[in-house]
């Protein structure tokens, strides 16, 4: 059976949104059929969370096989791109080491295009035992993107995620400059002062998620609906989803929680398809789609899930 003959919970013009568990779910996907994956799973914490989430010492066994349905419903140029929280050892100031352990077996069968680095400024000071307690460690507030390719030729554009100048470049752009060997034996020859339209990014993305009254949140309030406690800030899939994809290609998330990757692949005018397992989750993550009765904006959604009322 191919996912389209599945009924989704929901859908728009663009998109499917399924109720179910991501692994069989993902079983059901043709081959070489996704353009990328784009996902942040259940992190590898010591506390338990409501969206559920396995220890750092299961953790790769757990995710493994998600990984090799991932890698085999990929297109040749497809991508697999996975937001991954590192972890803390138990009752002690020192960090896991199943991140590593983890991208060392993906490596199996993928290739490591790039690994980026997702740093929220606003992140609480954690471990606050070793951060603020006994003050010997400073706040962990960055977490580890990893790009994961097919093969090692993926799609992939820097053209579409460039960023403005900064007004030194906007200077030396417009004023000039003198061609020269830097101290750091770099030369810089006349070509560095073509216009390109904009920098090319690092991959050090600097994206607070500190947002407590967007309007998924609102809606959700005001439909007495369950809010993801765990939510992707926009510009996060936005970056990748421009990167990695071109308009009409398939953007799939198995984790999809409250659905930011869809919504965001939508507005961008990729296909997408997400799996959720939690329903409460999958309900309330209509709200990203759904037409705001004060403004009118909306995404199209199509078919919605009966909606509980507030209590």
């Amino acid at each position: 059976m191919s996912i389209s003959r599945l009924t989704p919970a929901y859908e728009t013009s663009l998109g499917k949104c399924y109720l179910g568990d991501a692994l069989e779910l993902l079983k059901k996907v043709k081959d070489n059929s996704i353009s990328l994956v784009l996902t942040s799973p259940p992190f590898a914490l010591r506390r338990q969370k409501a969206y559920g989430n396995v220890d750092a010492a299961s953790y790769v066994d757990w995710i493994l096989p998600f990984a090799w349905e991932i890698q085999r419903i990929l297109k040749p140029d497809g991508s697999f791109v996975m937001d991954l929280a590192g972890a803390w050892n138990p009752k002690k100031g020192t960090r896991s080491l199943f991140q590593y352990e983890l991208i060392l077996k993906l490596c199996q069968r993928f290739h490591l295009a790039q690994e980026f680095y997702w740093y929220n400024p606003s992140k609480l000071p954690t471990p606050a035992e070793w951060v603020t307690i006994r003050r010997t460690r400073v706040k962990d507030a960055v977490n580890m993107v990893w790009w994961l390719s097919k093969t090692e030729e993926p799609q992939a554009d820097n053209r579409r995620v460039l960023k403005p100048y900064s007004k030194s470049m906007k200077r030396l752009l417009r004023d000039g400059y003198d061609t020269a060997m830097r101290p750091s034996q770099h030369e810089i020859g006349p070509n560095f002062q073509k216009d390109n339209g904009g920098a090319i990014p690092p991959n050090m993305l600097s994206i607070p998620n500190c947002r407590s009254a967007d309007s998924y949140i609102k809606r959700c309030r005001q439909e007495g609906l369950t809010i993801h406690p765990a939510r992707f800030p926009e510009p996060l899939p936005e970056f990748f989803v421009q990167f990695l994809t071109s308009p009409g290609d398939t953007v799939l998330d198995p984790f999809s929680g409250s659905n930011m990757t869809g919504a965001v692949s939508q507005k961008l005018g990729r296909k997408w398809i997400s799996f959720e397992i939690n329903e409460e989750y999958v309900e309330s993550s209509q709200m990203r789609f759904e037409e705001n009765p004060k403004t009118g904006a909306g995404l199209g959604i199509k078919t919605l899930m009966k909606k509980k009322k507030p209590a």
